[in-house]
């Protein structure tokens, strides 16, 4: 078995979720998938299974009824990969914005003792592909924001593209994150950052997607401002530790 899962949640992806699964398929380090797919109409789902049965036992889908969330999707993955004993669990989009030749250097910076490998657009050698200089702006300055509310040791705080170290998600509580949007990524972030875990950046290249639809909003925008300040209070008081487990 594979030590290492990707979870991809999909709606709508049709148009890229067969040519993913194959490329994440042909990668060296032997990557198991899991897709989370929130009841696609278009037939997302059904090109999945048609690929799990190309790759018996390495491409797994879980099926949720409606639009729950990438937040709720991830925290469904990895409650599923740690039931499953992987030891690495990666969030990746479907879309081809991350490519997955990077996955290998995410791998290789929690290998060798990052609790979790973030891909950032804002380190040195990172860059943003296909993006308007309107929605570039937008993105670093929330960034800033986030570093300057948080102060967390994050340039990118906002990526979806990211490695963690199993012991990471175990010791957060993970009903104790709140967010669904993209606020969701700066949460988990802010949790391992908050509970002394090192969070290692790797630079990449994000590519603005070619095929589909952006899943941005103005609700999601909203929700990752008023979240940040939301998440820094909720700080003061409480931790994200989780329970130790009964015996």
């Amino acid at each position: 078995m594979s030590d290492s899962l990707v979870i991809i949640p999909t709606y709508n992806e049709k148009e890229n979720i067969a040519r993913m699964i194959d490329k994440v398929m042909s990668l060296p380090l032997g990557f198991h998938l899991l897709i989370v797919d929130d009841g696609s109409p278009d037939g997302t789902a059904d090109i999945v299974r048609g690929k799990m049965e190309e790759y018996p036992g390495r491409v797994h889908i879980k099926e949720r009824q409606g639009k729950l969330g990438l937040g709720t999707a991830y925290i469904a993955g990895f409650r599923w990969g740690l039931e499953k004993g992987y030891d690495f669990i990666f969030e990746m989009d479907a879309d081809f914005s991350h490519n997955p030749d990077d996955l290998a250097r995410l791998y290789d910076a929690c290998a060798k003792g990052a609790g979790m490998a973030v891909g950032s657009r804002y380190v040195k050698g990172g860059k943003l592909e296909n993006w308007p200089a309107d929605r570039v702006l937008l993105s670093y300055g929330a960034s800033i924001y986030v570093r300057m509310i948080t102060f967390m040791p994050v340039n990118d705080p906002t990526a979806g593209f990211v490695c963690y170290r199993r012991e990471v998600l175990e010791a957060i509580d993970l009903d104790k994150i709140r967010f669904v949007g993209y606020a969701f990524q700066i949460e988990m972030k802010f949790a391992a950052f908050q509970l002394g875990y090192r969070i290692a950046e790797v630079p990449i290249t994000f590519t603005d997607r070619i095929e589909g639809t952006s899943k941005m909003s103005s609700g999601i925008i909203k929700e990752a401002v008023l979240g940040v300040l939301q998440m820094r209070v909720r700080g003061f008081f409480n931790t994200y530790k989780a329970d130790p487990p009964t015996a």
